[in-house]
């Protein structure tokens, strides 16, 4: 068996373990999906006519889904860190090193089966908001591809840095606490509020991270507003974010246990 062979067949066992791991336990993934859910009742129903500006809820309904589909992708990259460093704390990590089975697979499977997660629970938030009211009627069927497309990039993103903070961590819960910036950047993004909006000392916190040109640019591709540069700095964060996760994730991998 060619080493190819050998490493799609050891990945796809390893994205099936995941998979069937996620299916048994599915509180975690329950869990984190309640707090995307739950900020978009809060703003649309509670906030939605005040933070609109005075252009409604409907306005708003429109603004802030795609700012909650991303943050609902760092929300559910948690779980990923989480299930790493159980992982590596069982033992489970150590036992597969000493198995004849390609090396790379082990973190495939948790990215694979993470980004699969993270799609699958950015369609039931999004279902959500189709459901009080969100509408995307001016975008085309090429426009809802990139967009799509862009939701998965960032998935992976994130998910080979939620793997590295895994790996990292010397238990579950200190898993959990290192991933939480997956959640509380997008709270200080352009998500719920434009960033002209916020106080001029803040402006630059929200403009330089990944999240904000993210979330325009899905903006622009799902409402037709102005995408400029955003594309380009979102493509950039995640490609970076990408390299730099997948390079510290292999690093502690490789690393000889102790």
């Amino acid at each position: 068996m060619s080493s190819l062979s050998l490493a799609v067949r050891d990945s796809s066992t390893m994205l099936r373990r995941n998979l069937l791991h996620a299916r048994r336990y599915p509180s975690l993934t329950l869990q984190l999906l309640l707090t995307p859910v739950m900020l978009l009742l809060l703003f649309v129903y509670i906030f939605g006519d005040t933070m609109s500006g005075g252009a409604g809820r409907d306005a708003y309904i429109a603004y802030i889904v795609p700012g909650i589909l991303l943050m609902t992708i760092g929300s559910t990259t948690i779980g990923t860190a989480v299930s790493v460093s159980t992982d590596m704390n069982e033992g489970i990590t150590a036992r597969f090193r000493t198995m004849a089975i390609h090396r790379g697979s082990v973190l495939f499977g948790h990215v694979a089966g993470s980004v699969l997660q993270a799609i699958l629970s950015v369609v039931l938030v999004g279902a959500v908001g189709v459901a009080m009211g969100f509408r995307s009627t001016d975008a085309s069927v090429l426009e809802w591809l990139a967009a799509f497309g862009l939701l998965a990039l960032v998935s992976l993103a994130f998910t080979w840095i939620a793997v590295g903070m895994g790996m990292g961590s010397p238990n579950a819960e200190a898993a959990a606490n290192s991933a939480q910036p997956l959640i509380l950047l997008p709270l200080i993004s352009s998500a719920f509020v434009p960033l002209e909006s916020m106080p001029g000392w803040f402006q630059p916190i929200a403009e330089y991270q990944p999240f904000t040109p993210a979330i325009e640019t899905l903006r622009g591709l799902l409402l037709g507003t102005e995408i400029g540069n955003n594309g380009w700095i979102a493509l950039a964060w995640c490609v970076g974010l990408a390299l730099l996760g997948y390079r510290w994730s292999t690093s502690q991998f490789n690393r000889d246990p102790k």
